[in-house]
């Protein structure tokens, strides 16, 4: 059906989730290279690189070409977590976006895929600035909607600043698609009724540690099915942003809002969303293990099942800023001699390199981890045996990277005493199955799977596991926001559920 036949709509993406207690910076080099997602891409490729892909943009697009919109392509962004984007990558990038933005005047509508957790060297919020820019531009009779992460920390000038944001509800982020569907149906709507929608919006006064937000279990669980109760001919849409809590600014934590074509009712659901998620501040605990404990807990359940255990090695994730390649959860591992255990994904291009010299099937002793030189960690040295050697190309068949295709650069399987690492040079979270398929692992045959990662794993290997345990090992990713260093968090929020209020 072309009801939007000839509405003249500009697509584009800027993503990144900023952890800025992590110390590496982000730069326009990291959004430039291909490693654990697509490169940037400019132009015609924004309509072309993700056809069948779980990512909002190209849920978006399979709501606005069918309908029959012209559309009108700025660019799309993303790279692996880490520290501050740079001032010079956030400048670069904008400004290309608003050039072809320009360039596509008179637009009816904007379309964004954005994370809504960047920070910038210069910026505590540079999506709501990018939005202003955007809607000097193209002027304030223009709808802007926007998807949004889960994990963004939603902020008043973001919300202003847009017409209709829509979230993922899903932790793994397996609705990817499904949001970028959401947003560009409420966006549809928009145009079809010439008009925009009522909105409501209010941030919650605590902060939820990130292991804790999955949707897969309570409380994150029940929430999100009594949101999607909220909607109605009156409701079009409410979501809830838990935050990334890894983020010193004003703005961190979490969020709820709602649009609507009544008023009242739209305000209402976004107050009963509100005291939902305030409710259900207890529920967001749990325990976290610390490393040898953890690894011997495994030990004693994998005996008991004959499917593994899964240690999450949360605090390492790269995909919340982690260096992943700290080594307590692998030292216990060696410490007590676990048998059929495997960890990854390791970032150690040295280690990589150093195993495709070698060759399959050789030995090499070798420091492997550690190169980040963090929490006073120090390299494992052992005798390694290279069991296997990948090129670090392959795509991604689990439910949440369903379609991504991902060029990590040299990997390498290494093995010492039982336990293996899989190891590569390009950073990226143990989300799915084929970063071990890749180097012969199938991981349903093992006995523990210690990973890099928080939550995301659970999308593709929590069917395959018996158990998780959450690990509290080194890494920048701090599993309870206590204990973070914050300075710029607005006065009165609780740095974590129940706990003392942030006051300086």
């Amino acid at each position: 059906m072309n009801n939007l036949d000839g509405k003249r709509i500009a697509v584009g993406g800027f993503m990144h989730e900023t952890n800025t207690f992590q110390p590496q910076k982000t730069t326009y080099a990291d959004f430039a290279e291909a490693g654990d997602r697509q490169p940037l891409v400019r132009g015609q490729g924004v309509l072309e690189k993700f056809e069948g892909m779980n990512q909002s943009i190209a849920g978006a697009l399979g709501v606005f070409r069918p309908a029959g919109a012209a559309l009108f392509p700025l660019l799309w962004t993303s790279t692996t977590p880490a520290g501050y984007v740079t001032k010079d990558a956030f400048e670069r990038i904008v400004a290309m976006m608003l050039e072809d933005l320009r360039l596509a005047l008179p637009l009816d509508a904007v379309y964004l895929s954005l994370h809504g957790a960047m920070v910038c060297e210069h910026l505590e919020d540079p999506e709501g600035e990018l939005l202003e820019r955007i809607r000097a531009i193209v002027g304030p009779d223009v709808p802007i909607a926007v998807s949004l992460d889960l994990h963004s920390n939603t902020t008043p000038k973001m919300f202003a600043a847009s017409d209709a944001m829509v979230s993922y509800c899903t932790y793994p982020h397996v609705d990817m698609a499904d949001t970028g569907v959401k947003a560009g149906q409420l966006l549809r709507e928009m145009l079809l009724r010439a008009r925009r929608p009522e909105k409501a919006f209010r941030q919650l006064p605590y902060l939820i540690p990130l292991a804790w937000q999955c949707s897969t279990i309570e409380p994150s669980k029940s929430i999100y099915a009594f949101a999607d109760s909220l909607l109605s001919q009156s409701v079009a849409s409410t979501s809830f942003t838990p935050g990334f809590p890894a983020a010193d600014i004003h703005d961190c934590g979490p969020a709820v809002f709602a649009y609507g074509w009544d008023r009242e009712a739209t305000v209402h659901a976004a107050d009963a969303l509100y005291g939902a998620v305030l409710d259900a501040e207890p529920q967001y605990a749990g325990k976290l293990y610390r490393p040898d404990e953890a690894v011997l807990e495994a030990m004693r359940r994998s005996q008991e099942s004959s499917r593994a255990v899964l240690l999450a090695d949360t605090q390492d994730n790269p995909g919340a800023g982690g260096s992943a390649d700290t080594v307590g959860l692998l030292a216990a591992l060696l410490r007590h001699h676990a048998e059929r255990a495997v960890l990854g994904v390791l970032h150690d291009p040295l280690a990589a390199r150093a195993a495709h010299s070698v060759g399959l099937g050789r030995t090499l002793t070798i420091g492997i981890g550690a190169k980040s030189g963090a929490w006073g960690e120090k390299p494992i040295e052992r005798e390694w045996t290279v069991e296997r050697l990948g090129d670090g190309r392959m795509t991604c068949r689990g439910p949440m990277m369903t379609g991504w295709v991902l060029a990590l650069g040299p990997m390498a399987l290494l093995s010492c005493a039982g336990v293996r690492v899989a190891v590569s040079s390009k950073k990226v979270q143990a989300m799915d199955q084929e970063l071990f398929r890749h180097l012969g692992i199938e991981p349903k045959a093992e006995r523990i799977v210690a990973l890099k990662s928080s939550v995301h794993f659970r999308a593709d290997f929590e069917p395959i596991a018996s158990d998780v345990l959450v690990v509290e090992s080194p890494g920048a990713m701090v599993a309870d926001p206590a204990k973070l260093a914050f300075t710029r968090l607005r006065r009165g929020v609780r740095i974590n559920p129940l706990g003392p209020e942030f006051a300086t």
